[in-house]
């Protein structure tokens, strides 16, 4: 009998995405598995117990954990699920470290190789694995069907006999993953789409998807990004003069979507209250970053909240979750692809090489011990988080406060692949 993979159903009310699909069950018995699926996991995903059965798995119960080598999940499993796990089994999930000590320090103590799929490698080999950029293309999908539907008028421009009804006007904020398919699907639905991103990079992708890119184009905007991809430090003379222009610009939308989203950090606050409160009345706000503490100022995580001047600030949690069926398709072949380069293919059984760069980048816990350098001493000393990035770090605000300092802010403002906390877009 070959080594077996677990795939349990995720206990997080919140999270009815599942971590395979009939696909890469049949892959998963390909490379040698046993794959045993607990019964409903992928029910809110629109995958019955019978097409995983179908595919080759055994669907089984939650105890079945004790006896699996591999544990493949969405979230990071929970203190009463890990003392049902095997000692040395490897769980790999999107382990939300950051600021969750105790959670790390437990998965050492349950003596399980903990893989956390947020830091896979920004490489061209790792890109098949990116669950960040997989979920954040659904999360800037499902942001614009989402402020759409809070949106009380028709997003394209129609001329009729009755008159023109005029196009809705979209704001996109951050350029990265998410705002990249934000724009996207909001031409799509027919809406004239504005962008803004520190980068100066980003002005071209967004030109090449029909959109307009917002920004003060001088010459310090020019010189903005290192050879590295790195934003640099603005002047605090252009800071007021971004966001001067910025506040200008919101005031003027029917929907705004913000996706600067910080690992390890509370998220950047892009949109003051006054600006909420410039907004014409019925406009929609989208905060793909409300997990975090959230860009817009009055989000509230888990609601929609209507202002005073009647101005929808959307704060749905795990956006991609609302897509479940989609979402856990494409996360489910990034687990399988990254399970893959952990198998040895003449013996057809786990052989996880530590040198290997993936690994190293990856692995959480090991052999007991915490093992990666930015969570160490996770069991030693309290996690302090660092304060919030300003807002200036992504687009500026309007406050005309002294900047302060910042890290450079990566290429693609979608995601961290690494545990550094650099400034970066949604994921």
């Amino acid at each position: 009998m070959g080594q077996t993979v677990f795939i349990p159903r995720e206990l997080d009310a919140n999270e009815p995405r599942v971590a395979a699909s009939p696909d890469t069950v049949k892959r998963l018995a390909g490379l040698g598995f046993d794959v045993v699926v607990e019964t409903g996991a992928g029910t809110r995903s629109r995958i019955p117990d019978e097409e995983f059965s179908k595919a080759g798995a055994t669907i089984g119960k939650a105890s079945d954990v004790a006896k699996a080598d591999v544990v493949l999940k969405v979230r990071r499993p929970m203190d009463a699920e890990l003392k049902s796990y095997k000692s040395g089994a490897a769980v790999i999930a999107i382990m939300d470290p950051y600021g969750n000590d105790a959670a790390v320090a437990a998965l050492a103590k349950a003596g399980v190789t903990a893989f956390s799929m947020e830091f896979m490698p920004r490489i061209t080999r790792a890109q098949s694995m990116d669950v960040l950029s997989s979920q954040a293309n659904l999360a800037g999908y499902q942001a614009v069907i989402d402020g759409a539907s809070e949106y009380d008028r028709a997003l394209p421009m129609m001329m009729t006999a009755a008159g023109t009804v005029p196009a809705a006007k979209v704001f996109i904020m951050g350029v990265g993953v998410a705002g990249l398919q934000a724009i996207a699907t909001a031409r799509r639905l027919g809406a004239v789409v504005t962008a803004t991103d520190v980068r100066p990079a980003a002005k071209e992708q967004v030109a090449s998807l029909g959109a307009k890119f917002l920004a003060v184009e001088d010459d310090e905007f020019k010189a903005a990004e290192t050879a590295g991809g790195y934003a640099k430090e603005m002047s605090k003379e252009y800071q007021a003069k971004q966001a001067a222009l910025t506040a200008e610009h919101i005031a003027k939308q029917d929907i705004v979507i913000t996706t600067a989203l910080i690992p390890g950090r509370p998220a950047p606050k892009l949109v003051s209250a006054a600006m909420v409160a410039s907004m014409k009345p019925g406009s929609v706000l989208v905060d793909l970053a409300v997990e975090r503490g959230g860009n817009v100022e009055g989000a509230v995580a888990g609601q929609v909240v209507t202002t005073a001047n009647n101005v929808k600030i959307v704060g749905h949690l795990n956006v991609p979750g609302r897509i479940a069926a989609s979402a856990s398709l494409l996360y489910a072949r990034n687990l399988f692809a990254f399970l893959e380069t952990l198998v040895d293919k003449t013996t057809k059984t786990l052989a996880i090489n530590r040198d290997d760069d993936l690994v190293k980048a990856t692995m959480l816990t090991d052999g007991g011990k915490i093992v990666h350098p930015a969570f160490i001493k996770a069991d030693q000393q309290p996690h302090v988080e660092p304060a919030a990035i300003p807002a200036k770090a992504m687009v500026a605000d309007a406050s005309g406060k002294p900047a302060a300092a910042k890290k450079a802010a990566p290429r693609k403002p979608a995601a961290s692949k690494s545990p550094s906390s650099k400034s970066k877009g949604t994921a």
